[in-house]
């Protein structure tokens, strides 16, 4: 039976019959056809559990399909490189292994390869490393992979990109540190493209997820995202009910996350508008953070038209969001606050008709 479609429950059979250092034997071999077929069935034992990883691991497997990273035959590449990540996918002791065996920065010049599944394996290997521990994504970083992924994305399409946007979210869910190595690396920049261009889904939802990671960090993080004009995206892909419930979720945690850090305001006015109250108790909570110890921004609140979006928000008694109301209506005058109020025109414009001119004349 061919290794790609062995089952789950044949495989262990298969390693116990002694198959794996007979595989890791092939794999040396200088027939091409045998290197990729034993390559491929290593993968396909890998993936399975920890343990049969690490019967491929104990075989001695890692030192001979490091040395074929490289090789100018796609198609054994393609095999190499998912063997590898089948591996290190399992835990943090079978990813050091691997990046042990130095494949950094090799690997990374495999996501310029002119076969798309050979990128996307190259991809799919950085990923399953970086989600580990903010160890081995330094060591990617030191050895340019945040840069290559950053490139890589901008340079695909589609699923291929996919694990690449995946891996900048786990690098920069590890620390303030590597979130920024991502921002500096123009991460930033090219999910917001990414969020704008692709259509499917299940794409958007994984970028809004990394640009949620890059957010919530602090204040600093977060800016990197508002002025890439990405908030008003994030909410139109969680309000639109055209979009996968599985966006939505996403969407909505990667705007609380990043909001709740963002004090940069001239990115939140828009969300003003538009935000539904579970998301716009947050932008307030920003503004009534930030205006009372800030004149400039008091007055640039009042003349953007912050303070009569403000006080045209309907927030239902005692809730969170009439509390940040509250505290934001006390950082400007009573007469301002009722002049920018729903009505107070209208009320100037009766006083107008019922007011009754002096006929009095005074003389000197």
């Amino acid at each position: 039976m061919p290794w790609s479609f062995a089952s789950k429950n044949s495989i262990p059979a298969v390693v116990d019959a002694g198959a794996v250092p007979l595989l890791v034997l092939c794999i040396q071999e200088p027939e091409l056809s045998l290197k990729r077929i034993a390559a491929s069935a290593l993968s396909d034992i890998c993936k399975h559990s920890p343990e049969l990883a690490q019967t491929v691991v104990d075989a001695g497997a890692i030192a001979h399909l490091a040395q074929m990273i490289l090789n100018p035959d796609s198609k054994l590449k393609r095999q190499v490189l998912s063997a590898f990540a089948q591996i290190s996918k399992h835990s943090v002791e079978l990813a050091e292994l691997v990046v042990e065996a130095e494949i950094f920065p090799a690997v990374l010049t495999c996501l310029k390869d002119s076969h798309e599944v050979v990128i996307k394996n190259t991809a799919t290997l950085i990923r399953e490393i970086a989600k580990h521990t903010p160890e081995l994504c330094q060591l990617i970083m030191n050895a340019g992979g945040v840069a290559a992924v950053v490139d890589y994305i901008g340079d695909t399409k589609g699923n291929v990109r996919l694990p690449g946007i995946m891996m900048l979210g786990y690098v920069a869910a590890h620390s303030e540190t590597l979130a920024m190595a991502v921002i500096v690396s123009k991460g930033v920049n090219q999910l917001a493209i990414i969020l704008s261009d692709e259509q499917e889904d299940h794409i958007k939802a994984a970028t809004v997820w990394a640009l949620g990671q890059i957010g919530r960090h602090t204040p600093e993080h977060a800016k990197a995202i508002a002025v890439s004009n990405v908030l008003p995206k994030l909410l139109q892909s969680y309000i639109s009910p055209d979009s996968s419930e599985d966006l939505q979720t996403k969407s909505k945690k990667a705007l609380k996350n990043i909001l709740q850090k963002c004090v940069y305001l001239p990115a939140l006015e828009p969300l003003l508008q538009e935000a539904p109250p579970n998301i716009l108790k947050h932008v307030v909570a920003q503004y009534s953070k930030v205006l009372p110890n800030d004149p400039s921004a008091r007055r640039m609140f009042v003349t953007s038209g912050g303070l009569k979006k403000i006080q045209e928000i309907r927030a239902e008694p005692g809730s969170a969001l009439q509390e940040h109301i509250q505290e934001i209506n006390k950082c400007f005058p009573e007469e301002i606050v009722r002049y920018y109020s729903p009505g107070y025109s209208e009320a100037l414009l009766q006083r107008v008709e019922g007011f009754k001119p002096s006929t009095e004349m005074q003389t000197s």
